[in-house]
């Protein structure tokens, strides 16, 4: 039995525009012990493959993170499998508020050492001492307390599109870096303040919030479902939405428009601009703002280098590629020198 993909993303994607079927972009996460990631993860692709499941899912001892999409016509079968496992009955699922039937293009079940890499060491502190949840109601209420700090935790090139009114947006490249840095800026209000965070879906708020309660801080308190189920419940309940911009997603999609606002720049010309897109270049693939007249005049690229190298013959940038490595630790998302407009 096959545990792998075997259509390429274009393949998949012909099947997809073919069968003209609705498909249902969904993240969820649950913490749980689990004894042996490697059989979970054969587990789900075994049976989410049979129903179509395509996404990103990661696994670990100590639970599982999911963004994936789902045929419509199979989202009962698929929420009936989710709660025929223990730990995953009734887990809440975050539902795309803009669909899009390519957010996923193959299915991806992964195991690793955490669900977020965090960098911590969870046997120093109670990770189920958690900080207290508050729907978008209450969430909104705590945000007239002129003792409330509001925190993002997210990274620098998601707070960048969009992020709630008066936030903290850390300028860091992963959520490990915020944890000491935010600690540092608060230490003086351990105490009295409410500290409040958010984060896309939850996952990170809820390890930070055990984490911060473990370094002293008494009055914590993190959204729940984050960015995503905010929308959802101001749009259903009629509140008054406090998110400006985009929110950013880990799909194809890159971002979901909350508001109007447009609070970016493209990083070539610095007009107004909220449209990640990666470096059309396969050796760069940087993450970063551009306009659609950037778009055009740059074909898609972060630089003259890279558009050069971008218009050679595939072969020739093949070798050009042939042996170097491209990942996040060399290409940071939306840092670069060659981008003159980003903050």
């Amino acid at each position: 039995m096959q545990l792998y993909n075997t259509l390429s993303a274009e393949e998949r994607k012909e099947l997809i525009a073919q069968a003209g079927q609705d498909r249902l972009t969904i993240s969820f996460y649950a913490y749980h012990q689990i004894g042996n990631p490697s059989l979970f993860r054969d587990y789900l692709f075994i049976h989410w493959n049979q129903l179509s499941v395509l996404g990103r899912i990661y696994v670990a001892h100590e639970g599982i993170n999911a963004q994936l999409s789902v045929p419509a016509e199979n989202f009962r079968a698929f929420k009936e499998h989710l709660d025929s496992i223990v730990f995953l009955e009734n887990v809440r699922l975050n539902i795309a508020i803009e669909q899009d039937n390519f957010s996923f293009l193959k299915l991806k079940v992964k195991v690793r050492h955490k669900i977020v890499a965090d960098g911590l060491n969870d046997s120093s502190f109670d990770v189920t001492n958690k900080g207290v949840h508050l729907d978008a109601e209450k969430f909104n209420a705590i945000l007239e307390d002129p003792n409330t700090v509001l925190v993002d935790m997210r990274n620098h090139y998601e707070s960048e599109i969009g992020h709630f009114k008066n936030a903290i947006t850390p300028d860091v490249d992963t959520f490990r870096d915020s944890l000491d840095l935010i600690e540092e800026d608060l230490k003086e209000h351990k105490e009295d303040k409410n500290l409040v965070m958010y984060c896309t879906g939850g996952i990170r708020c809820e390890k930070a919030s055990a984490y911060y309660k473990h370094k002293g801080f008494k009055k914590v308190f993190q959204l729940e479902g984050g960015i995503i189920e905010y929308t959802r419940q101001v749009q259903n309940k009629g509140l008054e939405n406090k998110f400006i911009g985009k929110n950013f997603v880990f799909d194809h999609r890159r971002a979901e428009r909350i508001s109007d606002d447009v609070i970016a720049h493209c990083h070539q010309c610095g007009s107004a601009c909220d449209t990640h897109v990666n470096c059309a270049n396969e050796a760069c693939h940087l993450l970063f703002i551009q306009c659609p007249t950037c778009a055009n005049a740059m074909d898609d690229c972060c630089s003259e280098e890279c558009k050069r190298v971008h218009n050679l013959p595939y072969e020739e940038q093949k070798a050009l590629r042939k042996g170097k490595t491209v990942s996040n630790k060399i290409f940071k998302k939306g840092r670069s020198e060659v981008l003159k407009y980003k903050n």
